[in-house]
C-alpha cells in the first residue's frame, strides 16, 4: 500500500512586488505557478506592501486575494501609529516586523499586542533578524502560551536557538535557513518534529533548497509528514 504524500505547507512566503528585484510573485498568478512548480501545496503569503511599505495598504492587497491556496498573513505593528490593536482580523497566523516598521519588540505598545494574541490564540512569524535573542527570551517568558515561529535562523544561530527552544516550549522554527548538515534532523531529534514547519522565505530566501531538503530528510515519515505541514494546519487550526 502506498501513502499518500503529506501536504507541504509553506509558511513564510510574500506575494507581491521587492523594492529591488523583480520576482514571478509579485502577483498572484505568478506565486500561484511558484507554489506548483515546486509541488508545494499551500502557502501562509504576507504582502510585500505591508511588510516594506504601508501594513494597512498591504493586508488590505492581502485580504483580495482569490486562491484559496494563499493564506492570508497580515503584518502588525502596535499601538495608534501602526495598525492598532487590531489582532488579525480573525486570522490564525500574523507576523510581526519590529526592525523594519521601527518598534521595539518588547515596548509596551509590543507587549499589549502579543497579550491580545496570545488570549486570541494567534500564532506569531518572527524574523530572526528582527529581534535580539534577549528580546525573544523577554517576550516568550512574558507570554508563555504565545505560539511563536521564529523564521530566517540560519546555522550561526544554533547555540542561541536552542537555548531559547530549551526555555519556552510554544517557540518553533521554520526550514528557511535551516541549511546546515542535518540541521533540520537535529532541531527535529532534539526539541521534537512538531516544533519544526516547512518555510522557505521566498522570494527574499531561496525555496528550492528548502523544497529539496524536505523531500531528502533523514527523519521517520511521521516527523516529515509534521514538518511538511502537520504542524502548519495545527497552528492554523485546520484539517486541509
Amino acid at each position: 500500500m502506498t501513502l499518500a504524500a503529506p501536504a507541504v505547507i509553506d509558511v513564510n512566503r510574500v506575494l507581491g512586488p521587492l523594492p529591488h528585484d523583480d520576482v514571478p510573485s509579485r502577483d498572484e498568478s505568478g506565486l500561484v505557478k511558484e507554489l506548483e512548480r515546486l509541488r508545494i501545496d499551500s502557502a501562509c503569503v504576507v504582502h510585500s506592501h505591508a511588510v516594506y511599505g504601508d501594513p494597512r495598504d498591504g493586508n488590505a492587497r492581502l485580504a483580495r486575494t482569490a486562491d484559496e491556496r494563499l493564506r492570508p498573513v497580515p503584518v502588525l505593528v502596535p499601538g495608534p501609529l501602526g495598525t492598532g490593536d487590531w489582532t488579525g482580523g480573525g486570522a490564525p497566523l500574523v507576523r510581526l516586523c519590529p526592525d523594519v516598521h521601527g518598534w521595539a519588540a518588547t515596548g509596551p505598545g509590543a507587549l499589549g499586542l502579543t497579550a491580545a494574541l496570545s488570549r486570541a490564540g494567534v500564532t506569531v512569524l518572527l524574523d530572526w533578524d528582527a529581534v535580539s535573542a534577549t528580546d525573544v527570551d523577554l517576550l516568550a517568558g512574558s507570554r508563555p502560551r504565545l505560539r511563536i515561529v521564529l523564521t530566517g535562523t540560519g546555522y550561526r544561530s544554533l547555540h542561541e536557538l536552542t537555548e531559547l527552544l530549551d526555555s519556552h516550549e510554544q517557540l518553533h522554527v521554520d526550514t528557511s535557513t535551516l541549511a546546515g548538515h542535518r540541521q533540520v534532523e537535529w532541531f527535529a531529534e532534539r526539541h521534537g518534529a512538531h516544533r519544526v514547519l516547512f518555510g522557505t522565505g521566498a522570494p527574499v530566501t531561496d525555496d528550492a533548497g528548502p523544497r529539496h531538503l524536505l523531500d531528502t530528510l533523514d527523519l521517520p515519515d511521521e516527523d516529515t509528514a509534521l514538518i511538511a505541514g502537520g504542524n502548519a494546519l495545527r497552528l492554523l487550526g485546520g484539517t486541509g
